[in-house]
């Protein structure tokens, strides 16, 4: 326990670092003490050079874990392009059947003919396998990023996500978070914190935005904004992530 002296009036009280294992020391010695807060880190952003991207880690990164979790750029639904898509492979679609036909209407096998219907007939065949499976490969990234979002943000995603998702989207984020919750609640137990097994099961947070009265697993703080709280890092992981509170560390 790291403490220091200090003079307040005429007397010496001892001044402490605020910590969840000084303060059950404290508690257990009966002493009176006071706290050292531990100081603000203030971060910056600082743009990439001309010609780089930068991942953004923000409301994913716990410091004093070293944890951060890095998503997939994820846009608005293109519904859009999607639909042009599609429109192009029922076109490649409707070309091939017609150069089959032909190819059987002149009695030629299909088997072996090579001729210039058939080369064609080939042509629309792979162009609609490609655009089937890069529509895949979309629709498959985007489950993907959603699914990582339920780990990463809880059953309520932010509005801004929200926007972006498509109707069937929001459904499979729904049945997907109703089929984890059904999981743990047989398991008793939430498996979407402490992924890594945490070195302190307490921690000291700043709110960021108001959030209000809330009931948490061991007190009911009003988490206003700006205000500091010390709590479970269980109960504050799902705000954090939220981007709602932030973890000081020092």
């Amino acid at each position: 326990m790291l403490c220091m002296s200090c003079k307040l009036g005429n007397t010496y009280s001892l001044l402490v670092n605020d910590s969840s294992s000084n303060r059950r020391l404290v508690d257990k010695l009966c002493l009176s003490v006071h706290w050292k807060l531990i100081p603000i880190c203030w971060v910056s952003w600082k743009p990439p050079d001309r010609g780089y991207i930068m991942m953004n880690t923000d409301g994913s990164f716990l410091q004093a874990r070293g944890d951060a979790g890095v998503l997939g750029s994820m846009d608005r639904y293109n519904s859009n392009m999607f639909d042009q898509v599609i429109k192009e492979c029922s076109a490649h679609h409707l070309e091939f059947q017609s150069l089959m036909r032909k190819i059987q209407e002149e009695g030629l096998d299909i088997q072996t003919t090579r001729n210039a219907d058939h080369f064609g007939a080939v042509i629309h065949h792979l162009s609609l396998i490609h655009n089937k499976r890069c529509l895949m490969a979309y629709v498959y990234n985007r489950v993907e990023i959603i699914q990582s979002l339920r780990w990463k943000l809880g059953p309520v995603l932010p509005q801004e996500i929200q926007e972006k998702l498509n109707y069937s989207e929001e459904e499979f984020f729904k049945n997907h978070s109703a089929a984890l919750e059904s999981y743990m609640s047989e398991l008793e137990l939430d498996l979407t914190v402490d992924m890594v097994p945490p070195k302190d099961p307490y921690i000291h947070v700043r709110v960021l935005d108001d959030i209000g009265d809330v009931l948490l697993s061991d007190q009911s703080p009003n988490l206003a904004c700006h205000s500091m709280h010390f709590l479970k890092r269980t109960d504050a992981e799902q705000f954090i992530s939220q981007g709602l509170m932030e973890e000081l560390t020092g």
